[in-house]
């Protein structure tokens, strides 16, 4: 039994909505990773905007018994969640720094990326003076964020190097003369893609910022690596690695989110009820807007799964299956709509349904809109449990009143 069939258990004790951590997934991500590492001699940092269920941290920090080097923050509080719950490694890149929280990061941060020369030249002397009166033997290394301008994301509002973008030096804004006392670049073009789109950006890097490359101690090559995804080239990322390792004689860094977490997490939801529009509408404990935004910003269909036939069961695109209907959200948006899909058989009120692919992004992006709690979040282990199941959950936190309300005023 894995942890998708537990969640279909008779009597099992998770709660409806809760995301579910998938301990042994998160694993087999985690040895993936480090497969890669292993191959390279680069190192993997996990990127906190993606994930950040810290009661999991053991299993994939090198602090624990995990394997990756660190984390990689885009503000003061990941990166201080990164020091004290993480272990290793802390870089931290954020679009600009305001003064206080570069005073935060000196104690916090081992790299500390820069989206402009500007903001570099205004906190490079406390940077340095930090350095030299308390670092002397281990300094915050300081990088700049390259914007390559080449394009490989298909959704423009997770897309980098689209037109526009606020995001990295172009070339024609480049001058190397910025380069000094910096030991490091950094470019990020990806989301969710494969090693091919990689290869053809590192080619683009070199093409416009070549020349600076050999100068370079390490270099990121960001985040939006789908390495855990079926099908990755692990062969060709193995590949790109090694060449700008040897080639540039630096220290490689890659930060996915997704990748460490992808397919590791459950969302469950319950049928409240069925109603009828232009189809029937099954309205469920669970929002779109609230706890899945993703699927209305990427947008996104998640895959879906339910029981039928004493068997766990994938939904199917709408038409596909003998009943189709549209799963949405339970906020007063109009558009809070999952999707729609077909079903074996109508879906019943208090019928549980569970969202794949729930680890990453929702769950540090849920809100509370409409005053909706959020979803429990718990885990999932190799059991068994106290009855005898093979798997065992541990509830880690239950959201209530007082939540929705101490964000307000």
């Amino acid at each position: 039994m894995d942890c998708l069939d537990f969640l279909f258990t008779e009597n099992n004790p998770v709660p409806s909505p809760c995301f579910v951590l998938d301990e042994p997934r998160l694993a087999a991500n985690a040895a993936t990773l480090d497969e890669v590492q292993r191959r390279t001699g680069a190192r993997i940092l996990l990127a906190l905007k993606g994930y950040a269920a810290w009661a999991t941290f053991p299993l994939l920090s090198r602090a624990g018994a995990g394997p990756l080097w660190g984390t990689c923050a885009s503000s003061v509080d990941e990166a201080r969640l990164g020091r004290e719950e993480f272990g290793g490694e802390v870089h931290a890149f954020a679009a600009a720094w305001t003064a206080a929280e570069i005073a935060e990061l000196l104690d916090l941060a081992d790299h500390i990326v820069f989206n402009s020369p500007a903001q570099w030249r205004q906190f490079r002397p406390v940077i340095e003076a930090h350095n030299r009166a308390h670092r002397a033997d281990n300094p915050i290394a300081c990088g700049l964020r390259l914007n390559p301008e080449h394009s490989e994301g298909a959704t423009p509002i997770y897309d980098p190097c689209s037109p526009g973008s606020r995001l990295g030096i172009r070339r024609r804004h480049f001058d190397p003369a910025d380069l000094t006392g910096i030991s490091g670049l950094h470019f990020h073009t990806l989301c969710e893609q494969g090693a091919d789109a990689l290869a053809r950006t590192l080619d683009a890097v070199e093409a416009r910022f070549g020349p600076w490359l050999p100068g370079c101690d390490w270099i990121n090559f960001g985040g939006g690596h789908h390495i855990t995804k079926p099908g990755y080239d692990l062969d060709l990322l193995c590949a790109c690695l090694t060449r700008w390792r040897e080639r540039y004689n630096a220290r490689i860094y890659l930060e996915p989110g997704e990748a460490v977490a992808l397919n590791a997490g459950w969302l469950t939801a319950t049928v409240l009820d069925v109603v009828m529009a232009d189809m029937p509408v099954a309205v469920l404990d669970v929002s779109a807007a609230c706890h899945m935004p993703d699927v209305l910003e990427m947008p996104y269909r998640p895959e879906v799964f339910y029981r039928h036939g004493g068997a766990t069961t994938r939904a199917g695109n709408a038409g596909e299956e003998g009943w189709t209907c549209r799963l949405a959200g339970k906020s007063c948006l109009a558009g809070d709509v999952v999707g729609e899909y077909g079903f074996a058989a109508p879906l019943q009120a208090g019928q549980r349904l569970v969202f794949g692919d729930m680890a990453i992004y929702s769950m540090v992006k849920t809100t509370t809109f409409n005053g909706l709690r959020l979803p429990s979040i718990g885990i999932c282990a190799a059991g068994p449990d106290s009855a005898g199941r093979e798997m065992r959950f541990s509830l880690l936190r239950e959201f209530g009143y007082q939540d929705f309300r101490n964000r307000l005023s």
